[in-house]
C-alpha cells in the first residue's frame, strides 16, 4: 500500500521464478541491480506480458535505485514501464520520468485516508503532462468520503488536463469491518452521484472495484 501508515522494511523478500505459479523463493532485503534484472528477465515469457509494472509500497522512496535500474530494464527487457504511485514525490518523479511509459496515480482524500497532499498531487500530475506520457488518477471512496474532496479533486485535475482519465475505486470490504463495526464501502446512490458530479468537470470517470481484494491478492 502506498499509504505511509503501512510502510516498513521487510528483512528478506519473496520473488517468483515461473510466470503465475507461485514458486517463490526467500531472498535477503535489500537486493542489487542485478538480482532484479535476473528476475525480471527469468519471469520475461516472450509474448505473455504487456508491461512491467512498478510498485509498492510507495517505490519513489527508492528514486534512487529506480534512476539506475530502470535504464538497465529497459535494455534487458523490451516492454513498457508502468509506475502504481501515491503520486506525492514529484521531484523523485522526475528522476525517472525518461523511462516510463505509463503511470498510475493514486490521489489521496482526507476524508478517506486522513492524508491531505493536493499541492504535491498538483506537482506530480502536471509534470506527467509536460512530459505527455499516459496518465490516469485513482481515488478510493468509502461512506465517508466528503464530497467537497471529489469537487477538489475534480478541479486539479481539470487544471492540470480535463481528458486525464479518473477512475473512483470503492472500498471494497469483503467482511472487514471498521474500529465502531462499520463496513466502509460506499452505497451505489453515493458513486453513481459522486462520478455524476465529476463528469461536470473532467471527461472520463469511470467506477471500478478492488478486483486485488475480490481474487485474494491483498
Amino acid at each position: 500500500c502506498d499509504s505511509q501508515h503501512t510502510w516498513g522494511v521487510s528483512q528478506s523478500l519473496r520473488y517468483e521464478q515461473t510466470p503465475g505459479a507461485r514458486d517463490f523463493q526467500t531472498h535477503a532485503n535489500p537486493v542489487t541491480v542485478e538480482n532484479l534484472i535476473d528476475w525480471v528477465s527469468q519471469l520475461n515469457v516472450e509474448g505473455l506480458h504487456d508491461s512491467i509494472s512498478i510498485t509498492g509500497g510507495e517505490p519513489l522512496l527508492q528514486g534512487n535505485f529506480l534512476e539506475e535500474f530502470l535504464p538497465q530494464l529497459k535494455k534487458a527487457v523490451n516492454l513498457p514501464i508502468y509506475l502504481e504511485t501515491g503520486g506525492h514525490l514529484p521531484h523523485q518523479l522526475s528522476q525517472i520520468l525518461p523511462y516510463l511509459d505509463m503511470v498510475g496515480m493514486d490521489m489521496k482524500l482526507p476524508s478517506v485516508s486522513g492524508e491531505e497532499r493536493w499541492y504535491a498531487h498538483k506537482d506530480f500530475l502536471q509534470r506527467c503532462a509536460n512530459s505527455d506520457i499516459t496518465t490516469f488518477v485513482k481515488l478510493i471512496i468509502s461512506q465517508n468520503t466528503d464530497p467537497a474532496d471529489l469537487e477538489k479533486a475534480a478541479n486539479l485535475v481539470a487544471e492540470v488536463s480535463p481528458e486525464m482519465i479518473v477512475y473512483l475505486q470503492p472500498v471494497t470490504p469483503l467482511g472487514e469491518l471498521t474500529h465502531s463495526g462499520e463496513i466502509l464501502a460506499p452505497s451505489p446512490e453515493q458513486v453513481l452521484n459522486w462520478q455524476g458530479e465529476m463528469k461536470r468537470k473532467i471527461k472520463q470517470v469511470r467506477v471500478i472495484p478492488q478486483t486485488h481484494k475480490m481474487i485474494g491478492q491483498l
